[in-house]
């Protein structure tokens, strides 16, 4: 078997950890570095930059890391492929040669462009967007390293072909090498969000060694067939296991087929094994043709939103909130009320509850200091004890997420090498509609005693968002418990033990290879992270509160 390429994460989000780039180049061999900048939040903010510079909209921090890393990347001759071109790619290139220049280095930068439809946003039927890109595949930054490319920047590209490229480019897949395309999805899914696959939001982290160091960056060790070995550089904190694994794999996902613009990877075809201290294998990964669609990401501006969080204090919690909210009725206000507080507390703030009150609309003004002004002029006239977390103030703008799909024919991917050649990528010609998949049959547990305990004790759970969508991704470590949970944990006792999912569209797929129920809850987060919609607006913590939920667990599995 032919030596694996080395792809190494260095970034999971746009603000992750400044030494991670240093430390992956520097702490063991490597033969590419990735970093993942685009959440469907940052391209938000990326077109609120654009709006006031035209130059901007690429993820600004790149460069700074860039910057002290980019001759020891040449030196050791580790290529760099990034979307932190956000909006603006073509300009990140630019930037980054200019930075090489007063650096004294000469590299080769190349870029991905294409995914930007917003200027053709009413010719598709996509309204009037503040942005909206395509999630491109990984053939453009495969053409890019074929030509030479040192780095390779881009836009929006799906977050698994930042390791499908280069290792399309460097193994010779051809677009319809399936397997090993879908084997290299699922290493990018995996690696794409950094240290979440060494222990970062993982449900059993008490388990885990060196948490008295950073966390460690993930690395899959990608083979010419697809199979991969997920690693870290040695010393640094966490760990890979097969349970930190599969919790990412859960991160963010739908059913058994995960669809792209170059392959649908099958989930449900996924083996993992353990393959050493902090090596763990993917292998057995099946894969389909693409979808005929693109996804497309859509932010716009949804208006202006204003809030102010009440303390209440001790006795009579819903009376005092009830007669606040009958002071301020004539806002159109969103108010929720969290009962953080306890009986008899001996600490004053455990004797507290909040009461959020959150207002949207158009008119700044409106809900700026009028709408605070009214909710701060009532404080020696409402409710005893009264007082507010923070001083209020102005409105402030938030943004709409939505998703669209368009013919992948329809939008172009070009690949612009370091000499300035470009090169248009033809779509994929041999494509499949996605088709659900069955829930295959499960057998039950025996019949026994059980006990009262929270779910937490025998699953583990990791949450994410989509738009205004969440999954629940809720896995077993035994044979048994699986089967166990399976039988339990129905749709409807999801929904009983989170209530506020209890009136959405619920949606449960099974992951029996990994041990996993996968849950979409639809329209938890309303109209995407931006709109800040609910308390936890990126439902990362909502798995965590389902583990905290108390059900009869067999005692057998306890």
């Amino acid at each position: 078997m032919s030596a694996p390429l080395r792809i190494a994460n260095a970034s999971g989000f746009y603000g992750d950890r400044a030494s991670a780039m240093y430390e992956q180049l520097t702490g063991g061999e490597i033969d590419v570095l990735t970093g993942d900048y685009l959440a469907e939040l940052t391209m938000l903010i990326l077109g609120r930059d654009r709006l006031k510079d035209p130059k901007l909209g690429y993820a600004k921090t790149f460069l700074r890391h860039l910057e002290s890393t980019l001759g020891t990347a040449l030196e050791r001759g580790v290529r760099i492929v990034a979307n932190a071109g956000g909006l603006n790619p073509a300009g990140l290139a630019a930037a980054v040669r200019i930075l090489a220049d007063n650096l004294g280095i000469d590299v080769a930068v190349a870029h991905v462009e294409g995914d930007d439809l917003r200027a053709r946003a009413g010719e598709l039927g996509l309204g009037e967007p503040l942005a909206a890109n395509a999630y491109l595949g990984a053939w453009g930054i495969a053409d890019c390293l074929a030509a030479g490319a040192d780095v390779v920047v881009t836009g929006r590209v799906t977050d698994a072909s930042l390791v499908v490229g280069p290792a399309a480019a460097h193994f010779g897949w051809t677009r319809t090498s399936y397997d090993e395309l879908a084997g290299a999805v699922i290493a990018g899914h995996v690696i794409e969000c950094g240290p979440q696959a060494t222990g970062g939001n993982y449900a059993f982290f008490r388990e885990l060694p060196a948490l008295d160091r950073p966390l460690g960056f993930p690395i899959a060790e990608v083979h010419a067939d697809g199979s991969s070995v997920i690693t870290k550089h040695p010393g640094t904190g966490g760990a890979v296991t097969v349970g930190t694994v599969t919790a990412q794999l859960l991160y963010e996902i739908g059913g058994a087929r995960y669809a792209g613009p170059d392959v649908t990877a099958r989930f449900d075809t996924v083996t993992l094994s353990d393959d050493g201290p902090d090596r763990v294998r993917i292998s057995g990964v099946r894969g389909e043709p693409p979808p005929p669609t693109l996804k497309v990401g859509l932010n716009t501006l949804g208006g202006f939103r204003n809030e102010v969080t009440f303390v209440l204090t001790g006795l009579d919690i819903e009376a005092k909130a009830d007669w606040l909210r009958s002071q301020l009725a004539s806002l159109d206000a969103t108010w929720t009320l969290a009962r953080t507080d306890h009986p008899d507390a001996a600490v004053q703030e455990e004797a507290a509850a909040l009461l959020h009150c959150v207002v949207r609309g158009i008119d700044p003004k409106a809900l700026g200091r009028a709408f605070s002004g009214a909710a701060i002029e009532l404080a020696l006239a409402s409710y005893p004890g009264f007082h507010v977390t923070a001083p209020p103030g102005e409105a402030s703008p938030y943004g709409v997420f939505s998703a669209a799909y368009v013919p992948a024919s329809e939008v172009p991917h070009v690949a612009v090498h370091p000499d300035g050649a470009r090169v248009d990528i033809v779509p994929a010609t041999d494509v499949l509609e996605l088709a659900p998949v069955a829930e295959p049959p499960v057998a039950g547990v025996a019949a026994g005693p059980t006990r009262a305990v929270p779910l937490g004790l025998v699953a583990g759970a990791r949450s994410g968002d989509k738009g205004g969508s969440a999954n629940v991704g809720v896995w077993a470590r035994t044979d048994e418990a699986f089967r166990w949970l399976t039988s339990a944990l129905t749709v409807a006792e999801f929904q009983r033990l989170l209530p506020e999912t209890a009136a959405l569209p619920v949606t449960r797929h099974a992951l029996p290879n990994l041990r996993a129920l996968n849950f979409v809850v639809e329209d938890v987060l309303g109209q995407g992270v931006a709109s800040n919609a609910r308390h936890d607006p990126q439902a990362k913590a909502i798995g965590e509160w389902l583990r905290s939920r108390v059900v009869d667990v067999p005692e057998v599995l306890l």
